[in-house]
Formats: C-alpha cells, structure tokens, sequence
C-alpha cells in the first residue's frame, strides 16, 4: 500500500494509490496528524475498495509522516560512504538524532543556513515504525517491528557538523534538513529492504548512486540495536544511512549546495522527490 498526504500544511489528507492509477480518499480512516499503528494501516487495507476515487493535481505534498516523536539517524553506514569521507568502517552503528522540525514535505524548499558554506545532499533509506520497540530480541523482530518506509534526504552542513565543536547534531538540525516523501510505502510491498537503488542528482547532474546492499547494518539490525538504547514507537523514523557521492567526499573544489539550486531523490519503488534549494 503506498500512502501519501496532500493539502496545504496543517491541512493535508490522506491519499492511497491504487492500481498503480488510481488514488482514493482515507481520511475517514487514518488520522492525517498523528502516527500509524499496524492496526491503522489493517484498517486502511480494509477500506481501500469502498473508499471514494479522488483526483490529484497540483497540491502540495507533505510529508508522509506528519510529525515523527523521533528521526534518529545512522552515519557512516555505508562502505563506500566511509571510504570517501576516510573514515572506517563502524563496528557499532553511529548516531546521532535530528529534531522532529527538521521534517518537511518532499517538494518543499529546503533552506540553506545563514553563514553556510557547505551544505550538502545525502538520500537515505527512511524506515517508520508501526509499533513499541523495546529490548528486541533479535533482528527479525527489528524488521517485524517496521511498517513502511519512505525516501529521506538528511540534509547537512558540514562545518556546523565537523568544525564548530561538539557533536553533529549542529550541522544536522537546522530548519527543513530532512525532506521526507512522496510515499509512505508499506513493508509488505517494499519486500527485502536490503537490495534497493539510491540515487540523487544535483541539477540534473547524478551524484549519487548506491544501494542498499552497501549497508553496513541492515535495517532489521538496527531496529534490534536502538531497541536497547532507547524506546521507539510507531511513527519514529530511522535514517539508515547515504551511499557515497556526496559533496563532503569530492574533490577541491567541494561542489556543496547553494540557494537556486536543485536536488532529487529517488529510491527503488518509494519514488522521487525533488527540493529547490533557498536562502534561510
């Protein structure tokens, strides 16, 4: 079931694509402002026949999780990504956590800080989750414990992350650095989340282009493992990581991001989102 919510921000509904063609209303079935259970999306499933045929043009996008209670976030979890950035290889996953404000819908602008010099791209796999995970016992129950997943683009600025002192969390967090969309895309029919694309383009130039299979810890594995750090509940999100290609990674001169410009991000059937780069 793929699921995305459409509308002016505060004001969004509930759409379901059918068929590949066809979108229906299931506003009077999920709460377009809150998290959803496993038990929501049952419900979903079930009114998906009866539910009305709409049309969808122009609207805005949002994000198709409304407001996460936590977005945490894996680094380093690629092995391309560490080679480019010359890190090693993690034996642990890294993490770090972004605030809930950084989430924004996937055609929304993204806005470069004041006093940035060095913003930079990284498409993600997103993983939501659809009930309490707490002490998991192994990583098949991580992966139980996922309800979906969507495209994320975990927006950085490297200088506010790695020069200013501290901890990422700097570089990590300012307003709109974590696009989320078009489609929230359930585990079911996403399948075996440890084969799919990544890609992102910066103008229509390809910089990224990795997959999954990369991955250092597998989603499942990292479910399991922030099971025994903190508690997660249905709606939080999981950044797994970027493959390499991102501007950190390059040559002198560092093609990071400026306002005008624009990045695409696109993941094996979650689709692709697109964001204009603006001045905060």
């Amino acid at each position: 079931m793929k699921l995305m919510r459409i509308g002016p921000a505060g004001s969004e509904r509930v759409v379901a694509l059918v068929d590949g063609n066809r979108h229906v209303d299931l506003s009077g079935v999920l709460d377009p402002t809150t998290a959803w259970t496993f038990e929501d999306l049952d419900r979903a499933r079930a009114a998906l026949e009866g539910a009305p045929v709409v049309e969808v043009g122009e609207e805005r996008v949002g994000s198709p999780v409304p407001r996460p209670g936590a977005v945490v976030c894996i680094g380093l979890n690629y092995r391309d990504h560490a080679a480019e950035t010359g890190a090693a290889v993690p034996t642990e996953p890294v993490l770090f956590l972004k605030m809930p404000s950084t989430v924004v819908g996937p055609y929304d602008d993204v806005l470069v800080p004041r006093g940035s010099t060095r913003t930079d791209y990284e498409v993600e796999l997103g993983v939501v989750l659809g009930r309490r995970a707490r002490y998991l016992g192994s990583a098949q129950e991580g992966l139980a414990a996922v309800a979906g997943y969507v495209v994320s683009h975990d927006v950085s600025e490297r200088e506010f992350q790695l020069e200013r002192g501290g901890t990422w969390d700097k570089g990590k967090n300012c307003e709109t650095f974590n696009p989320l969309g078009p489609w929230f895309v359930t585990a079911d029919e996403v399948g075996d989340p440890s084969a799919l694309g990544l890609r992102c383009w910066v103008d229509g130039e390809l910089r990224q282009d990795g997959t999954t299979e990369d991955m250092v810890f597998g989603v499942g594995e990292l479910v399991h493992y922030l099971s025994r750090f903190m508690v997660l509940e249905a709606g939080d999100v999981i950044n797994t990581g970027t493959p390499a290609g991102v501007a950190l990674g390059q040559p002198d001169p560092k093609p990071y991001l400026r306002a005008g410009q624009v990045v695409e991000c696109e993941i094996d059937g979650l689709g692709r989102m697109r964001q204009r780069m603006g001045a905060a």
